[in-house]
């Protein structure tokens, strides 16, 4: 396991530790970003729906990958660009965010994420999380990519 790089902690709380690390939901929506829909650059997380502002971007990114949650290296083919991922460390919170994904869609009857996904990840989750963990340690992600895991699954 890689070591978390060290956090200045209000209370020694594991909790409040992991809350302070990426608790705030502009941190999250990066990971469910990262996660669920391949994105990569700062202009795909400003382009998000929910309308992040720049400044908190650049700092949530920043604090990320302070954190050890995320890298940042320089884009292959467009040296303006960085790309931002995973650590090992940011790939062991898949889990989380399936579960935060599944307790927030029975609670909004109109979720965006389709209801055989949801079926899937919670009846198979010993086969869905290891393969989400792959999938987007390789770069991609749940839902877009010609290698994504519901095509890897079989789900429309």
């Amino acid at each position: 396991m890689q070591a978390m790089r060290q956090i200045h902690a209000k209370s020694d709380c594991p909790i409040n530790f992991s809350l302070e690390t990426f608790g705030d939901r502009w941190s999250l929506l990066i990971l469910r970003d990262i996660i669920y829909f391949r994105k990569k650059t700062f202009n795909e997380f400003l382009a998000s729906d929910e309308g992040i502002a720049r400044n908190i971007l650049a700092d949530r990114l920043d604090r990320l990958q302070k954190s050890g949650i995320l890298t940042r290296k320089p884009h292959p083919a467009d040296k303006r660009k960085e790309l931002y991922e995973l650590t090992e460390e940011g790939l062991r919170l898949i889990p989380l965010l399936l579960e935060l994904a599944a307790w927030g869609a029975t609670h909004v009857p109109q979720a965006s994420l389709p209801h055989e996904w949801l079926q899937t990840v919670q009846s198979r989750p010993k086969k869905v999380t290891p393969l989400i963990h792959k999938a987007v340690g390789q770069g991609e992600s749940i839902f877009v990519g010609d290698n994504s895991v519901i095509k890897q699954l079989g789900i429309n």
